[in-house]
């Protein structure tokens, strides 16, 4: 078995109750910097302190899917720590640099594509908007039509511009955010996509405001809201929320639409998923606003949850710890 490991193409190396090494393969070596035999019986906690390593495996069994080498800083390390046996673990680390660079890649080839067909499709729509359909009656229904996918279009193009520069950031500029101005707006935002189609209810319970990115989290918060007006028919209610939890905050948007299959709930975040792309494709979406959702989530150390039942509405909530809460400014 240890021949076999030995020739893996990933680190391995076995720990025992106290966290020291019991033994590791020839992988470990070029990427966390251990050699078999010399650190025998090394404790890699304190080998490891002050890197992301370290700090796994001081919190015992977990996983983090990109951190440096602890031996080369150029080498990206996806790392699991797992439970094996009476107290002892098992460390695995793979080379992820080449998954890495391709997301780079990617990241950057719809960023630049987006950019550049940005003016193309400005220019498209400031022509069709000078044509006026009462002087060319018989293609009025073609030139709303045109409008209306040019408008969908643009929209497809800020929404990657948007979802590519959040992918990018590894930080936000942090001040706070005055929650009863934004859930006003929000409520003002349903009301108008609405046009009274629906029943709009804020409920600002929490009385507390957030810390974090003001552009970042309007959008997140508006893609909710909208898409829950979108998704749902006449009639129904759409309930705006901002209540504290024991650990923290929570925005929440409850409709009573049709409801998600719950086979779907997990791909709900995924770039252009959708349930039904023809009712996407009727309402106007584009399929990327959870994915705008849950990166703006993910730079405020936040989680999105989705709830869903079939001819029961759902609810998509925006869960902040404590870390985040601000006391409501009383000049504010």
């Amino acid at each position: 078995m240890r021949t076999a490991a030995a020739a893996f193409p990933d680190a391995l190396a076995l720990l025992d109750s106290a966290g020291r090494l019991r033994w590791c393969n020839r992988a470990a070596e070029r990427l966390l910097g251990l050699r078999w035999p010399r650190d025998r019986a090394v404790a890699l906690a304190d080998r490891m302190a002050g890197s992301a390593l370290g700090d796994l495996l001081h919190a015992g069994d977990g996983a983090t899917d990109d951190i440096v080498s602890p031996c080369d800083a150029g080498i990206r390390l996806s790392v699991s720590s797992l439970a094996i046996g009476d107290g002892q673990r098992m460390l695995l680390a793979r080379d992820i640099g080449h998954l890495t660079r391709l997301e780079q890649v990617r990241r950057d080839f719809v960023a630049n594509v987006s950019h550049e067909l940005r003016t193309p499709l400005t220019v498209i729509h400031g022509y069709l908007e000078l044509i006026d359909p009462e002087d060319v009656p018989a293609l009025a229904p073609v030139l709303a039509e045109m409008r209306t996918q040019s408008r969908r279009m643009g929209q497809i193009v800020e929404d990657l511009l948007t979802l590519s520069r959040l992918e990018m950031q590894r930080h936000i500029d942090e001040e706070p955010v005055a929650m009863a101005p934004l859930l006003a707006s929000l409520g003002k935002e349903a009301r108008a996509l609405s046009q009274d189609r629906h029943r709009i209810v804020v409920d600002d319970g929490a009385h507390c405001d957030l810390l974090g990115s003001p552009q970042d989290l309007h959008s997140a918060f508006s893609n909710l809201v909208s898409n829950a007006v979108r998704y749902t028919p006449a009639g129904g209610q759409i309930v705006i929320g901002w209540r504290r939890t024991p650990a923290g905050a929570e925005f929440s948007v409850a409709d009573s639409g049709h409801g998600i299959p719950a086979e779907h709930l997990a791909r709900l975040t995924e770039r252009f998923y959708r349930v039904s792309s023809s009712r996407s494709r009727d309402t106007g979406g584009t399929g990327l606003g959870l994915s705008i959702v849950k990166h703006v989530l993910g730079l405020h150390q936040a989680q999105l949850l989705i709830d869903s039942r079939i001819d029961r509405g759902s609810t998509f909530t925006c869960r902040f710890g404590t870390a985040r809460l601000l006391a409501v400014d009383a000049e504010g």
